[in-house]
Formats: C-alpha cells, sequence, structure tokens
C-alpha cells in the first residue's frame, strides 16, 4: 500500500480540525497513519461521535415503566405485556438522498431495518418524514420521485410494509432535502440482543454481503454541510439490495434461535469502523481483525477503504468459542458471506492486520465515550409577540373569500392528498396493517400477529413552529405525536427522534438545537413518554443556509384490545361533530397566517406559535381514549395544520358526507375555523352520546361544545365557506399528481 504523507490538507480533508489533529496525536503518542487517521475522522464525526450534541442529549427523559432498553444500543425498546416487545428508531439519510435521491433513500431504509433487526426483532413497519424544497425548485420534482422510488422499492422488496409518514415543502429545503426513516420490529423480551462484545478470545465474524468501495466517507460527508460541489459527494453514497437484506434477516433471526451469539452489530455509518469500536467499547475489550479475511468484491482494496467502507446488507456479531460452525451453516444456506475475522482481546486496542502487516493499533477508549464532546456556545432564540386577531385578518375584509382560502389550504404542498407517494409503498404486506396513516388517519395501525392487540405508529413536527419558537415547536412535535395515537385509542409509551439540524458551530443554530431538546423533554416528562432512541443530523445547510429546524418526532402506543379502537373513519350521517379542547383562536406561525396572511414571505418568523398546555393535552389525551374505549364517539381527528376547518374537510373526506359548521361568538370566524390552539380534537358522536361527551368532558375541566353536524354533500361553515364536498376533495387528491405529471 502506499504511504500518505499526513498534511494539513489531508488532515482537513478528513473533517478533523488542527486542534483535534494534536488530540489524535497526543492519545497515540505519535502521528497516526492513514488508516488510523480515517478511522478517528469517521468516529469523530458528528455522525458516529454527537460530539456537538451528547451533553445536551442527556438532559432527556429516557426511563419509563414499559422502557427495556433506552439511547445506547442500535434501538429503543419497550414492553407491550405478554412477553412481546416493539423495538424502534428513526435516522436520517439526508446528505445521501440529495445527491443520489434513489439509493440515499433505499440505503436508508435498509439501515434502519438492520439497526431493528440485529437486535432480534423482526421488522413489522416502516414509515418516513420527507422534507422537500419548494415545488417551483428545479430540482424538487426529480427529488420526489427519486427518493419516493427509492423508499418503495427497498421496503417492498424486503416484504415490510410502510404504513405512515409525512411529506412537506419548504423552499428552507431546497438544496438539503431531509430524509428521515423509521422502523418498527416485534420481539420477545427474552430474545432481545445487544452489541456489547463482553468476554476475552471470542470470535469475531462478518456476514452479510461483500465489501466494496461504496459510501466511503459517508459518516464524514453527513457531518458536512454542502456546497456548489456537493454533486461530486456521488462516490460517497452506498448502494443498496433488498433482496440480499431480506435473505440477511432471515438468516440472522434463524441464528438468534440458538445460544450462539454474544453481541451483534449491523455495520451501518463507517461500516467495519464504528461495528467493531461500538461492540468493543460497550464490552470493555480489545479488537483485533485479520483484513485479508474480510469478504471484497473488488480488488486491490486498501485496510483505509475496508474499514470506510459503508457498503449495504452486513452486520458484525461475536460468537460463543465453540459455536462457529452454526453462523457458517447458517450463513452459506442463505448464501451470504461468513468469515472469521477477528477476535476479542484484551489489550483495549483496535489492532488491525494485512497482509501480514500491523496497518492500525490505537486505544478504544478515544474512538468510543471519550471521543470528544463539545460545549458549543448558543446564543438562545428570541422571544416573538403574540399574532391578536384584527378585523384585518378576515378573509373578506382582505379582498377574498372563505371559499378561496379552504381552496387555498387544502391544494397547498403540505396538506394536498399525498397518495401519488403511499400508493407506491405496500402497506398490508405482512398481513396485519389494521388502518395506514399514508391514506389520512393520524396514526398507523398494526395487528401484532396472532393477536387481538396492536401498536400505533406515527411520525410528525411542525418546523414552523421550531423556526419560531425552538422550545414550544419541541414540545409541540412530542405533543402531536401523544395526539395522534390517542386519536386511535392508543396508551402513547415512548418516542425516537431524528434531530435535524444546520451548523452547530453557529451560536443561532446551536440555540435552536438546544431549546429544542429542552422542549421535547419537558414534553416527554409532563406526558410520561420518554425518548428511547434516536439520531441526530447535523450541518444541514448549503452555502451557509441552514434547514428550517426540524426535530422529526416517531411515537409508538399500544392499543391492548382491537375491538376498541378509532380512525378518521366511522362517522354517520346525522350524527354532531364536537370539539374537545380550548379554542383562542391562535394564528401565529399557522398554515393560514403563512398562506394567506403572506408571512411565508417573510425572511424571518413574524410571530409565536400556539402555545401547548401539557397538563391540558395530558387531560384531553386520556379522555379522548377513555371514550374509544366506551365507543362513545364514531370517530376521531385530532387538530393541527389548518385548524377546525381543515380537520372537518379531512374527516368529511375520509367518510364520503359533508358538514355544517356554526361558529362561536367568543372567537371571530376566521380565527375559529382556521386557529391553530393545540391539544384538540374533533370526535363524532351519536345524538344519545351528545350531551353525556360534552357533560362529562366539562367536569375534567376539558373544553368541549358542539361545533355542527354531518351530512350532505357540500362543506358549509355558517358565514364562511360552502363548497362541494366531491369537487373540493378531487381538487384535494389532484395537486400532486398534476405537479409530478408536468
Amino acid at each position: 500500500m502506499k504511504k500518505v504523507k499526513i498534511t494539513p490538507e489531508v488532515v482537513a480533508e478528513h473533517g478533523l480540525s488542527e486542534k483535534e489533529y494534536e488530540i489524535i496525536c497526543d492519545r497515540l503518542g505519535r502521528a497516526p497513519n492513514i488508516t488510523e487517521l480515517g478511522i478517528f475522522s469517521v468516529m469523530w464525526s458528528e455522525h458516529c461521535s454527537y460530539k456537538s450534541s451528547r451533553r445536551h442529549l442527556k438532559k432527556m427523559l429516557t426511563k419509563g415503566k414499559r422502557v427495556i432498553q433506552g439511547p445506547g444500543e442500535n434501538a429503543g425498546v419497550i414492553d407491550i405485556d405478554d412477553g412481546d416487545a416493539i423495538v424502534f428508531k428513526m435516522e436520517s439519510h439526508n446528505h445521501p438522498s440529495y445527491i443520489e435521491p434513489f439509493q440515499g433513500a433505499a440505503t436508508g431504509v435498509g439501515g434502519i431495518m438492520r439497526d431493528v433487526f440485529t437486535m432480534g426483532a423482526r421488522p413489522i413497519a416502516n414509515l418516513n418524514a420527507l422534507r422537500f424544497g419548494e415545488p417551483s425548485h428545479p430540482k424538487t420534482k426529480s427529488l420526489v420521485a427519486g427518493v419516493v422510488h427509492g423508499i418503495g422499492a427497498y421496503g417492498n422488496c424486503v416484504g415490510v410494509p410502510t404504513v405512515g409518514g409525512e411529506t412537506n415543502f419548504h423552499r428552507g429545503y431546497n438544496d438539503n432535502i431531509l430524509v428521515n426513516a423509521m422502523c418498527v420490529g416485534l420481539a420477545k423480551q427474552d430474545k432481545v440482543f445487544y452489541s456489547a462484545a463482553k468476554g476475552v478470545g471470542n470470535p469475531i465474524f462478518y456476514v452479510g454481503s461483500k465489501t466494496g468501495r461504496d459510501g466511503i466517507h459517508g459518516a464524514t460527508m453527513a457531518s458536512a454541510e454542502f456546497d456548489d460541489d456537493s454533486d461530486a459527494k456521488r462516490p460517497t453514497v452506498q448502494v443498496g439490495d433488498p433482496f440480499t437484506e431480506k435473505l440477511l434477516i432471515e438468516a440472522c433471526m434463524e441464528l438468534m434461535a440458538t445460544d450462539a451469539i454474544i453481541a451483534i452489530q449491523d455495520m451501518g455509518a463507517a461500516g467495519l469502523t464504528s461495528s467493531s469500536i461500538e461492540m468493543a467499547d460497550k464490552g470493555g475489550v480489545g479488537v483485533k481483525m485479520n483484513l485479508d479475511k474480510v469478504p471484497q468484491r473488488e480488488t486491490g482494496m486498501t485496510p483505509y477503504e475496508m474499514m470506510l467502507s459503508e457498503s449495504q446488507e452486513r452486520m458484525l456479531m461475536v460468537l460463543q468459542p465453540g459455536k462457529e460452525h452454526i453462523a457458517i451453516e447458517i450463513f452459506e444456506k442463505w448464501d451470504l458471506d461468513v468469515a472469521e475475522v477477528g477476535i476479542t482481546t484484551d489489550t483495549g486496542h483496535l489492532v488491525l492486520t494485512h497482509k501480514s502487516k500491523t496497518v492500525c493499533d490505537i486505544p478504544i477508549a478515544p474512538l468510543g465515550d471519550d471521543a470528544p464532546n463539545l460545549n458549543r456556545p448558543y446564543d438562545p432564540p428570541k422571544n416573538l409577540d403574540t399574532l391578536y386577531n384584527d378585523q384585518i385578518m378576515d378573509p373578506v375584509t382582505r379582498g377574498t373569500s372563505y371559499n378561496d382560502v379552504v381552496t387555498t389550504l387544502i391544494t397547498s404542498p403540505d396538506i394536498a392528498s399525498k397518495r401519488w407517494i403511499w400508493e407506491q409503498y405496500d402497506r398490508s404486506v405482512m398481513g396485519d396493517t389494521v388502518d395506514s396513516s399514508n391514506s389520512g388517519g393520524d396514526a398507523a395501525i398494526v395487528r401484532i400477529h396472532g393477536t387481538n392487540k396492536a401498536i400505533a405508529i406515527t411520525t410528525d413536527c411542525t418546523p414552523r413552529y421550531v423556526t419560531a419558537d425552538a422550545f414550544e415547536g419541541g414540545k409541540q412535535a412530542v405533543a402531536e405525536t401523544y395526539r395522534n395515537l390517542c386519536s386511535v385509542g392508543a396508551e402513547p409509551i415512548a418516542i425516537t427522534d431524528c434531530l435535524n439540524f444546520g451548523n452547530p458551530e453557529r451560536k443561532d443554530v446551536m440555540g435552536q438545537f438546544v431549546r429544542s431538546i429542552e422542549g421535547i423533554d419537558a414534553a416527554c416528562r409532563a406526558l410520561d413518554y420518554p425518548v428511547v432512541s434516536g439520531n441526530v443530523s447535523l450541518y444541514n445547510e448549503t452555502n451557509g443556509q441552514a434547514i428550517p429546524p426540524t426535530p422529526a418526532i416517531g411515537g409508538v402506543g399500544l392499543i391492548k384490545n382491537l375491538e376498541r379502537y378509532a380512525t378518521l373513519k366511522g362517522a354517520k350521517e346525522g350524527e354532531h361533530l364536537v370539539l374537545l379542547g380550548k379554542t383562542d383562536g391562535w394564528l401565529g406561525a399557522s398554515l393560514y397566517a403563512h398562506l394567506i396572511l403572506g408571512h411565508a414571505k417573510s425572511e424571518a418568523p413574524l410571530y409565536a406559535p400556539p402555545p401547548v398546555d401539557l397538563e391540558a393535552e395530558k387531560a384531553a389525551g386520556t379522555y379522548v381514549r377513555r371514550l374509544i374505549r366506551d365507543r362513545r364517539v364514531s370517530s376521531v381527528h385530532d387538530l393541527s395544520d389548518g385548524g377546525l376547518a381543515l380537520a372537518a374537510i379531512e374527516m368529511a373526506f375520509a367518510n364520503g358526507f359533508g358538514f355544517k359548521l356554526k361558529g362561536s361568538a367568543d372567537v371571530p370566524l376566521y380565527a375559529w375555523l382556521f386557529g391553530e390552539d393545540q391539544g384538540r380534537y374533533l370526535v363524532s358522536v351519536e345524538e344519545n352520546s351528545l350531551n353525556p361527551v360534552i357533560s362529562t368532558a366539562r367536569t375534567l375541566n376539558i373544553p368541549a361544545q358542539k361545533v355542527g353536524t354531518i351530512g350532505g354533500s357540500r362543506l358549509i361553515a355558517t358565514g364562511g365557506f360552502d363548497l362541494s364536498l366531491q369537487d373540493t376533495h378531487m381538487e384535494y387528491e389532484s395537486w400532486l399528481p398534476d405537479y409530478m405529471a408536468d
């Protein structure tokens, strides 16, 4: 191998600062060679080390009565009774998906599934949270097409249903889209596998696909902002093979049914480097590997390339001595590569040999928990004023009509139907999808196979709220997932997060990050709804322009009895619409303010978002779950973007009936219809349940009022809009197909 001289330029190319390089030399007592530099580079990247975020992530609530495993493993684990466990996590694949949308998104799906099944859980559901640039941007359409195709192609081929997610468009993502993938798996609590490589003298096995040169520096690229030359980073994007992933799942599941495995780890970001170091660090051991034994699909690969490759569909495992033959037989049966590449040691070092020479000998501690832990300075975001209701906000006063407002909102990119996207995903494979949130519901419902219980799953974030107030926006993202789970009758259990922000070296971005985490934590504690896993994605910006702060939250809840759940569907003609929760008509940072009042044109947020009363949120959610359990409501929908008007319209689309709403004398009609006050639900009830539902809510100090009736073929708000259900639904459904067809 040609010796590479380590110059300041080479150090900078590896994403390391001069100070970090000095620390490396100090820890080693010498200068590193190029392989060692590459290993430090990826392990000290933001993507692997969390060096800008670790100290803040520790603030979060991570324990709860149903938490089996919190952050620190490949995925979080929760108890869903009967000896069953749900394993889940969300991760980002943003930079690769912008450079190479199909492979970037596809390998994001493959990677998050490996995080789940490496813990012994069979994947049962996938979700995604996608953020694209404005529709008029020249790249947006091709990015949408490539990302959606990649997600569908990978998930469909593996045979895991994609059951939910969200898709937003905003100019802030023009040059840095977000692709966040979530996977949920099912395991038995006594058969959950962990990654700590405990014990000395145990064999280390490489299984799965061969190693190639794809994905080298993927973790480093994910820890740097984009510039005008980002397309040249295409070789750092991995290439996935879903059919191999399916074989790998089955082989791992078969081996996990034996007692052969001590520890197992997915080769994700930083590939063989991160998997070996993380296993050794958690187990308190050293690792010695012979790179000549690594299965390779390209000739002449160097130690540097093998250790930094992010080729997909690969796993590393430590086996019980004497059980090697079991793994070899199983993986050969599934036509996968299997090789004994090393052994655990008592040295505390990572030692690599290649062609009978030692090419790396470095201590593991500085690469693991002892990696840099930065205390970056930050500026807390400024508080914004409240947007008070004023007659100038009335559509009629502004020279338009309520009908036009509704049409503008329901055909806006964020609200319009995403059917074009979710119809490309197989939602029913495996046969346990009860309801898919892709089609407009609040949360997906997936049956636990062979039982009468189910889990509910959702993803949420409202970036415009976080931009306006990072603390309240962080609270709201958690609260909305809580609300979505309650809307289907599920007991919310825990969340995973994917924290997408710009450059943490900027004080304003770091301030948004810190305050978001504090908001997330406040909501988790108040709602008894802990964080069990997650991912941080920083440097999401191009040429100094950061994305809107986007802390995406994935929530999981339990439906104990599938005879007691609710969805948007189920409302009947003649039923009453009841609004639960306090309505002040809050328009700050609302969709109405953005699209109708023109606030979206401003470079900075103008007004504060709706505050989140967590006590009220918990009370309302508990009551809604009680109503569903007692069969007092026919359908349920939480209120979010677009307020009451859009919630009622979405319910009408789902049920095929119109409605007639009647406003409140206490709040101006436009604010009553389009305000985005938090902690609210719209429920449909039969005549004999109307008074009991309202009166019981009031005894619990939950505001409740009848706001309308269901029936007919028109969408009517007295004094406001009057639209055809059929025509409006057609406009709602047609925006995205028309856009993609142009």
